[in-house]
């Protein structure tokens, strides 16, 4: 919504707010925030806002791909509406085959005639059969229609070195190797620049039960044989550890970065999943949950933050140059299943509450963008924190879509560190979060970009901005938030939980704002 820079008064926001949807509740006290403009900081990377889609459930087939011969509309077997919802979202890099399944993946399943191609069990995700109609060909088609990246994670679980050695090969060959032969006559003239490539996934678990010892030294063996063409050669990303846990990226930092050496390593990853309880043998559900969970959904979701801290920690003593990064190319909630739901598919509904944890892992991220240099979200459609869910013929946009949308302009943009002053804490028995979550950058065409979470179930609150070098004419504010902690958008009702506008007062160099109980706003202030 553009903005008349006329002040109105901070009652009457409430009371627009609130008849608009009736879900302003109680506004608290001001909370003063600073920008500082004229002190701008790293680059917020946009692969901080990367997808992860593994062969997962629906995930992959049904959900992006239906084939050429399906009544789903579609453009060479992948869905039209899902790529048509995609597009808009401008996902800089997508990770693929997975997850557990790409250290049982073997890539010559995935190439030539699909009708001659093998069909395998899914022995991690419902001990389905896998017939690898998506295979090398098909993903980079995906990461081509939607003017994405490509994060290949390969096998170092249950395949020899010269197995991922090859496919990097056959990927990227620009000669008449054996290896281009064969993906030219597959159907690929030119090679494909791979962005990012993994050295395995979770190799302290599904991807092999290594011990991190045991991992770097291996990753050493693996990254020897790994090689490109001149401009082709992809990052290399090694498989870190979860959580607090710092020991694999103290082994990988102080193993594997020794000056001299043939190969090297670009980023080390880690994964965080966000549970409501914490307890994996009963997560919490997706919907239907009291307030409880929802602020220690928020909370757990938080600890991100300290997390990150530690594996910089370590990064920093083993690795003060800089040249390795963080890629959490694993976070987003996860709950018990929907029930009746297949097992194993990971399926679950996706909820307002589900909207705030994008928004404040992002806000959290844009702390970090000195090593954290990449991050994927769990997944991509219907499986976890997916952004779009289908059922048959039919597509919804998540709240956690709406909340990637919103943050689109943050991508590549300037970090501007901030100041919160008066925030009150949100409580709920135990557990105790900050009222208030935000975060502010100059976007790459000139504005000044807002970031705002109300993580208080009920409670409004008001903010007021100032902004030290920088002063505004216009405002553009959007906001997104629902009439209970678990509104959801269904098949039936698309469109429950979608962004709406929001008024600010805006006066030159400051401005003020009320924001809704569990809402995500984005504000952009043009100069």
């Amino acid at each position: 919504m553009t903005l008349n820079p006329k002040k109105l008064t901070r009652g009457l926001c409430v009371g627009l707010l609130a008849l608009s949807g009736g879900i302003a509740g109680n506004a608290l006290a001001d909370v003063e925030m600073t920008i500082r403009a004229d002190e701008p900081g790293d680059t917020i990377s946009k692969y901080l806002y990367g997808q992860f889609a593994e062969h997962l459930g629906r995930g992959l087939y049904e959900g992006i791909w239906v084939g050429e011969d399906s009544d789903i509309p579609n453009t060479g077997g992948f869905r039209n509406d899902v790529i048509e919802a995609l597009k808009p979202l401008k996902i800089p890099v997508i990770r693929w085959p997975g997850g557990c399944f790409a250290d049982e993946y073997h890539w010559r399943d995935g190439i030539g005639p699909r009708e001659d191609r093998p069909v395998r069990i899914n022995t991690h995700w419902g001990w389905v059969e896998e017939d690898n109609s998506i295979g090398t060909h098909e993903f980079m088609q995906l990461v081509e229609m939607l003017d994405s990246e490509a994060y290949i994670a390969g096998n170092i679980g249950s395949a020899p070195p010269v197995d991922m050695a090859q496919w990097l090969q056959y990927m990227t060959a620009d000669d008449n190797s054996t290896l281009a032969k064969e993906r030219r006559a597959n159907g690929r003239e030119e090679p494909w620049k791979v962005a990012f490539w993994g050295v395995g996934n979770e190799t302290w678990g599904c991807g092999g039960n290594m011990t991190p010892a045991y991992y770097t030294d291996l990753y050493r063996r693996y990254a020897t044989f790994l090689k490109a063409p001149s401009g082709y050669m992809p990052k290399l990303v090694a498989s870190g550890g979860q959580n607090d846990a710092t020991d694999w990226t103290e082994a990988l930092s102080g193993g594997t970065t020794d000056a001299g050496m043939f190969f090297k390593i670009d980023g080390i990853s880690h994964h965080y999943y966000t549970l409501p309880t914490g307890d994996w043998g009963k997560k919490g559900q997706a919907t239907g949950f009291p307030e409880a969970e929802w602020i220690s959904t928020l909370d757990r979701t938080l600890m991100v933050d300290g997390h990150l801290n530690l594996q910089e920690e370590v990064l920093e003593r083993n690795d003060p140059d800089g040249q390795v990064g963080i890629y959490l190319d694993e976070w987003g909630t996860w709950y018990d299943p929907t029930p009746g739901s297949t097992q194993g598919f990971l399926e679950q509904q996706n909820s307002i509450r589900d909207a705030l944890v994008a928004a404040l892992n992002f806000n959290v991220f844009h702390e970090h963008t000195e090593r954290l240099h990449m991050a994927n979200i769990a997944q991509t459609v219907n499986v976890l924190q997916a952004v779009l869910l289908t059922d048959g013929p039919k597509m919804i946009k998540t709240p956690t879509y709406h909340a990637f949308e919103l943050y689109i302009p943050f991508q590549d943009a300037t970090y501007l560190p901030l100041e919160l002053d008066g925030v009150p804490d949100y409580e709920v028995g135990d557990v105790s979060v900050p009222h208030v979550s935000a975060t502010a950058a100059l976007t790459t065409d000139g504005k000044l970009a807002i970031g705002l979470v109300n993580l208080h179930a009920s409670d409004a609150i008001d903010i007021d901005i100032d902004l030290e070098g920088f002063s505004a004419d216009a405002a553009e504010a959007r906001v997104l938030t629902g009439a209970s902690i678990d509104a959801h958008n269904t098949f039936d009702s698309p469109e429950t939980v979608k962004p709406t506008g929001l008024d600010v007062n805006l006066d030159g160099d400051s401005l003020e704002v009320s924001l809704p109980p569990r809402s995500v706003s984005v504000i952009l202030l043009d100069p």
